[in-house]
């Protein structure tokens, strides 16, 4: 018994350093064996902003098997105490760089004291046969599922990366309020917020999105997608569909809004269906604040012109 409490007193000890994750086996005879890994961030990039930082790192992630960067904004807030943690997702094509370099959100996050955690948008560099053919599928379109598929469900598991093993990484290295945590995204990136929050009832304290993929079962985008990572059986697509999931959906209260280009290309292009997402929504009584906003597109100009809104959405609940 002397053993045990002297093991346990080690790994409250160990746990208090937030680069080292303990991993800890036992046997019938209360053995313990510690097989420990320093979970290595490496800084890409800072930047001064709004009196707090806007960082780069980079990690190896065990989910995916590869070198992993996500930008994290630090609001002055974060030197002084703990932080919710809002974490964005973008979209089809683009790395951790848009979202941080053109949708001008770190003046409010500075306001509100979140901290801000943007990732890429798919593995990389995995040397998998067709992963750089299409812009809408493979490098840049990880459509956040976990894979099931030859030869992308070895690495492409970004469902489980945004769900686990990302937030483990923040909150063991950042200054972060582990029960406050709310996501958003855009387009690709909104299908995976809105699948995300759908999927884990209570996990996240609210949930936005900017022009998202709300049912891609029924269209294009979702169809190649979903057919190449999960394979051809389209049942097994519905588990990461907004749409589908909503019907079922019984958790806890989740007030969703969506901001919706009118002028969106997509939209016009039925890649989007914003209207079978809300429909779903009205007949399951779940709150969704659906905003068609004339004029807009697709753009970062559009998400930079709303992005305060958001922002205030998450802040109302992360700080209640």
């Amino acid at each position: 018994m002397k053993d045990q409490q002297r093991y346990y007193k080690l790994y409250s000890t160990l746990l208090k350093n937030s680069k080292t994750r303990i991993v800890l086996f036992s046997n019938l005879t209360l053995s313990f064996f510690f097989t420990v890994k320093i979970m290595a961030l490496k800084q890409v990039s800072s930047n001064k902003c709004f009196e707090g930082f806007q960082k780069v790192f980079e990690h190896d992630s065990a989910e995916l098997k590869c070198k992993m960067k996500f930008g994290i904004y630090l609001p002055p807030k974060a030197e002084t105490g703990k932080c919710p943690v809002l974490y964005w997702l973008s979209g089809l094509t683009c790395t951790e760089q848009n979202f941080i370099t053109k949708a001008a959100f770190q003046q409010a996050a500075a306001e509100h004291g979140l901290i801000v955690v943007a990732p890429d948008t798919s593995p990389r560099g995995c040397n998998i046969e067709g992963e750089d053919e299409s812009w809408d599928f493979g490098t840049g379109a990880g459509f956040y599922v976990d894979a099931t598929e030859e030869p992308w469900k070895t690495n492409y598991r970004m469902y489980s990366y945004i769900k686990d093993e990302l937030p483990k990484l923040i909150n063991a290295n950042f200054p972060t309020d582990p029960e406050r945590m709310s996501i958003f995204g855009h387009s690709m990136g909104g299908h995976g917020a809105l699948i995300l929050a759908l999927k884990n009832p209570g996990k996240y304290k609210s949930v936005s999105a900017f022009a998202p993929i709300c049912n891609p079962i029924q269209c294009q985008w979702g169809k190649k997608a979903l057919g190449g990572y999960l394979g051809p059986d389209a049942s097994k697509w519905e588990a990461y569909d907004a749409t589908q999931l909503v019907k079922s959906y019984s958790g806890s209260r989740l007030d969703i809004l969506i901001d919706q280009g009118k002028d969106d290309q997509f939209l016009s292009a039925g890649q989007l269906l914003p209207d079978n997402f809300i429909a779903a929504c009205t007949e399951r009584k779940v709150p969704v604040v659906f905003r068609l906003q004339q004029g807009y597109d697709h753009s970062y100009f559009f998400i930079a012109s709303f992005i305060n809104d958001h922002i205030k959405h998450h802040a109302k609940y992360l700080n209640a």
